[in-house]
C-alpha cells in the first residue's frame, strides 16, 4: 500500500512540472514579436479630390455632311464624253477644266453662223448706203415717197437680220463652250459616276463637288435643349475611334422634327483628314464653365453596379460610395459622396477592402490639394 502511494505522489509531481513548463512556453510565445508576414501592409499613394473649372456639355449624335454639294452636269445633250480630267478626292480650283465633251458638229455650226454673220453685215451695209441716198433725195421730185419708204424699210430689215446673225453666232459659241465642263467653285470632287466615251444627255450628272472642301456636323438634340445652344459655341466630335475634331456652331434649326422631336444644330468642322462626309459621329457641345469636384479615374472602384473610393483615416482605408458625373481626359467628376480636399487612395483600389491597414508612400510634389482649370 505504501508503494502505491509513493508512485501516485511521483506521478503528481511530474504532471505538475509538465504543466508549469507548458505555461511558460505559451507566455513566451505570446510575448514574442509578430512575424514579418503579420506585420506587412499594402503601400498606397494618396490623392485629393480637387475642384476644377469644367465646361457644361451637351452630348449629341449626328452625321457629317458636305456644307454644300454641287451637282456638275452637262449643259448640252447628245455629245460624247471624250475626257475626264479629275477623279474622286481631287481638289480643284474655280474655273478649272474638269471634263471635255466631243464638239461634234458644234464647230461646223459655229463656222456657218459666222459666215452668215459676214453676209448679213455686207447686206446691212449696202442697205444702209441705199437708205442714206434716199434720205438725201427726200423732198425732191427725183424719188417718190413710196420709193423712199421702201429704201428705208430695206435698211431696217437688213439691220434686224444682222442682229439675228450675231445672236446665232453668240448662241453657237456658247454651245461650243459648254463642251468644256469647268469647276463652279473651289472644292473637292466627292462623286464621279460618269465614264469616258459615254453619250451624255443634257442635265446628266458627271460629278459632284464639295464646295470649298467644307464639312459640317448635323447634331441632333431634343427640342428643349436647343435653347441652350448658340452660334459660335465650341464643339468636339469623335468620328469612330479617330482623334477628336473641333468645330463651331454655325446655325440652329428653327423647327423640330414632329416624329423624332429633335432639332438640328449645324456645326462647321475644321479640316481634318480623318473626317468624311456620310460618317456617323458622337460629340459634345461645350456650354458655360462650372466648378466640379474631380478625381483620377484610377481612384474609383466599380463594384456591383456602384462606384466607390477609399478615403484614408490614419493608417486604414474606409470604403465610400460616390456618384459619378462627366469624364474629361483621365479625371472623373464626383457629384455626391465626397467632400473637397479629401485624401483618397490614388490607384490599386481593386486590391483594397474596408478597414484594411495600409502604409502611405512618400509624398510627391503633386500630392497636395489644389484648384485647377481645364
Amino acid at each position: 500500500m505504501k508503494r502505491h502511494l509513493v508512485y501516485l505522489f511521483a506521478a503528481t509531481v511530474v504532471l505538475s512540472i509538465a504543466c508549469a513548463a507548458l505555461l511558460a512556453t505559451t507566455r513566451s510565445a505570446a510575448q514574442s514579436p509578430p512575424s514579418p508576414a503579420a506585420a506587412s501592409a499594402l503601400t498606397v499613394k494618396r490623392t485629393f479630390a480637387t475642384a476644377q473649372q469644367w465646361p457644361q456639355t451637351l452630348n449629341a449624335v449626328g452625321s457629317i455632311a458636305a456644307w454644300q454639294e454641287v451637282v456638275i452636269g452637262a449643259e448640252i445633250g447628245g455629245q460624247r464624253l471624250s475626257r475626264l480630267l479629275v477623279d474622286v478626292g481631287d481638289r480643284v480650283k474655280k474655273g478649272q477644266l474638269l471634263a471635255q465633251l466631243s464638239p461634234g458638229t458644234l464647230e461646223a455650226d459655229l463656222n456657218a453662223s459666222r459666215a452668215a454673220l459676214q453676209e448679213a453685215e455686207v447686206s446691212a451695209a449696202e442697205a444702209g448706203r441705199a437708205a442714206d441716198r434716199a434720205r438725201a433725195l427726200q423732198g425732191t421730185e427725183v424719188l417718190s415717197a413710196q420709193a423712199l419708204d421702201q429704201a428705208l424699210t430695206t435698211g431696217d430689215a437688213a439691220q434686224a437680220r444682222l442682229a439675228a446673225a450675231r445672236a446665232r453666232v453668240q448662241a453657237d459659241s456658247l454651245r461650243l463652250a459648254y463642251t468644256q465642263v469647268r469647276a463652279p467653285d473651289d472644292g473637292v470632287i466627292s462623286v464621279r459616276p460618269a465614264v469616258e466615251g459615254a453619250l451624255v444627255q443634257e442635265g446628266a450628272e458627271i460629278m459632284r463637288l464639295q464646295r470649298q472642301g467644307r464639312l459640317e456636323w448635323h447634331a441632333e438634340l431634343p427640342g428643349p435643349e436647343l435653347a441652350r445652344v448658340a452660334p459660335g459655341q465650341t464643339v468636339r466630335i469623335a468620328p469612330g475611334s479617330t482623334q477628336a475634331v473641333e468645330g463651331r456652331v454655325r446655325r440652329i434649326s428653327p423647327q423640330i422634327d414632329p416624329q423624332s422631336r429633335t432639332g438640328i444644330v449645324y456645326v462647321d468642322l475644321k479640316p481634318a483628314a480623318q473626317v468624311r462626309a456620310g460618317q456617323f459621329a458622337r460629340g459634345e457641345l461645350l456650354l458655360d464653365q462650372h466648378t466640379v469636384l474631380t478625381l483620377p479615374e484610377t481612384a474609383v472602384l466599380l463594384r456591383d453596379g456602384f462606384s466607390y473610393v477609399f478615403h484614408i483615416e490614419d493608417n486604414k482605408v474606409r470604403q465610400q460610395k460616390v456618384t459619378l458625373g462627366a469624364r474629361r481626359g483621365d479625371r472623373v467628376e464626383i457629384r455626391e459622396g465626397l467632400a473637397a480636399d479629401t485624401a483618397v487612395v490614388e490607384s490599386g483600389v481593386g486590391f483594397l477592402a474596408d478597414g484594411l491597414t495600409v502604409r502611405l508612400a512618400a509624398a510627391s510634389p503633386n500630392a497636395s490639394p489644389q484648384t485647377t482649370t481645364r
